[in-house]
């Protein structure tokens, strides 16, 4: 805990069982509650995240977005909600950059803003990066609103994320959040942190059909919420 706030980390994990302990073990050590919402894995996610002393969730409908939900529905009366990947492209210790100025109240929600570890191999596909500056740009024309990135690492405090009435259960999940938060007025951080290849295959991005649907999704909120 920092400052007397309950922090839980959220982690969506579907078959992760070749990143999931690295990323739970690098994880803050001040977070008192880190949450793997296993969404219908067919491997080792669960028993490894709970080996390596994460509290395992099951949420047998796929979707990232419904795995973010169950995880918060799950998390209780938490006071501050931070979620990554359970993929290890992000950087677990780069959370504490968006979770400080939250607990502080010098923002309501911190978004990560992907920067591609040179050391690495590339961490996105360059459809990947295009789709998301196309997203940028539109949001930019259609809400007057400059955001950087879409990725999934964020930190919001609990009163910010309820009062956005979350509902997309698939890829438009981080779209909707920092649409519904600048439309509402909520202060928002955007955040540089560093991003690095995934460990496995990918399931969105690495396939024809996950960046095609993720592309509609995210551009369905751009235009619903317009």
């Amino acid at each position: 805990m920092i400052d007397q706030r309950h922090i839980s980390v959220i982690i969506p994990a579907l078959n992760e069982q070749a990143s999931i302990s690295k990323v739970i073990n690098e994880i803050p050590i001040y977070v008192d509650q880190i949450i793997v919402v296993d969404n219908d894995s067919q491997d080792a996610t669960r028993e490894l995240s709970e080996k390596a002393g994460a509290r395992v969730v099951s949420e047998p409908k796929r979707g990232y977005g419904r795995a973010c939900l169950t995880g918060i529905e799950a998390a209780g009366n938490t006071d501050i909600f931070a979620f990554i990947n359970g993929s290890y492209s992000d950087y677990p210790e780069d959370l504490d950059k968006l979770i400080r100025p939250v607990v502080s109240g010098n923002c309501d929600l911190a978004i990560g803003c992907r920067q591609d570890d040179s050391s690495f191999p590339r961490g996105r596909f360059t459809h990947q990066k295009w789709g998301t500056q196309l997203a940028c740009l539109t949001i930019k024309l259609l809400h007057d609103y400059k955001f950087e990135d879409l990725g999934p690492m964020r930190c919001i405090s609990r009163p910010a994320l309820l009062a956005l009435q979350m509902q997309d259960e698939d890829f438009g999940w981080t779209t909707e959040m920092q649409l519904k938060a600048a439309i509402s007025g909520q202060i928002i951080l955007q955040v540089p942190v560093q991003y690095r290849k995934r460990v496995g295959k990918s399931k969105i991005s690495g396939t024809l059909g996950g960046s095609l649907r993720a592309g509609c999704k995210i551009f369905y909120w751009i235009f619903r919420l317009s």
